[in-house]
């Protein structure tokens, strides 16, 4: 009869009941063993455009031709605003303001993240982000038939902010804690407006305005211009929220060689044209509302 020494058993049994997944997830990396493993893996949320849910999306095509250039398969890994940082980072987390504290740890299950993530002070403090690929801004949106009428622009973004603040006394706001939707980020806690948090796909938020789930909504500037398109003469824009934002490609703070890869790549890209052609494909005529940011000379 065979007899396995009892430690040698343990261990045995250990990894016989390691999950299939836990043996099988590689481990993050940075260039070099991606180059190895042969394989890119884009961690993205089905947000705007950015990632369809489809195969296909601003943010999916950037990332598939990065891995052209590299030389390696592409895979896409699903995941939600709620998961994706710590999809990446293999860590769990909770948020306070700008300040995070670490709760725990995750399974890592990608190499970036890529959906049009909007680059945010706490967030620096959990991954590293490449150039601005994309601009944002968050805008308040009502009902078209709100009684709140747009402000008139004057020429001050930060007056223009007061301007939208001033009206919401009293008024109910949609919006998505731990995300760029997070009222506390635009000093929205302590206006009086009754602030409603619901745990939405960012693409919910504006239908949920249009059915009267609340009276207006944060919205930021990507979803806003496709729900106007979406839902014509359902909703309208009140006013900006925040300053001018940035979104860029998330990476390990371990992967600073893939992050010095990407953005060489993405500098190319911008020169060479390839840039605004997906731009255009994804979203045309918005650089008509950020001049200065595609302003690539």
């Amino acid at each position: 009869m065979l007899r396995v020494p009892c430690f040698a058993f343990w261990v045995l049994w250990f990894l016989l009941a390691l999950p299939a997944s836990a043996a099988a997830a590689p481990a993050a990396g940075d260039l070099p063993e991606i180059l190895k493993r042969g394989e890119l893996r884009h961690i993205g949320v089905p947000y705007a455009k950015f990632v369809t849910g489809s195969g296909d999306g601003f943010s999916c095509e950037l990332i598939q031709a990065f891995a052209r250039e590299l030389g390696v398969r592409y895979v896409y890994v699903r995941s939600s605003w709620k998961t994706v940082i710590s999809d990446l980072t293999g860590q769990e987390f909770a948020v306070s303001g700008d300040d995070v504290r670490i709760t725990g740890t995750a399974p890592v299950k990608g190499d970036l993240i890529a959906n049009g993530l909007t680059i945010l002070p706490w967030r620096r403090k959990l991954v590293d982000y490449s150039r601005p690929t994309f601009p944002s801004g968050i805008w308040l949106i009502a009902r078209a038939d709100s009684a709140l009428q747009p402000i008139t622009p004057s020429g001050d973004l930060n007056q223009d902010i007061a301007q939208v603040k001033a009206l919401l006394e009293g008024i109910s706001v949609l919006c998505m804690p731990g995300t760029c939707l997070d009222p506390g980020l635009y000093g929205l806690n302590d206006i009086g407006a009754t602030l409603v948090p619901l745990p939405l796909k960012m693409n919910e938020f504006a239908p949920a305005v249009i059915n009267g789930s609340a009276e207006t909504s944060l919205l930021d500037v990507a979803d806003t211009l496709i729900a106007l398109e979406k839902w014509p003469g359902k909703i309208k824009v009140i006013g900006p929220l925040s300053l001018p934002q940035t979104m860029g490609v998330g990476f390990p703070k371990t992967s600073l060689k893939l992050l010095s890869r990407f953005n060489a790549f993405l500098d190319r890209i911008q020169k060479d044209g390839t840039y605004m052609q997906l731009v255009d494909k994804y979203y045309p005529g918005v650089e008509v509302y950020f001049p200065e940011f595609f302003n690539l000379d």
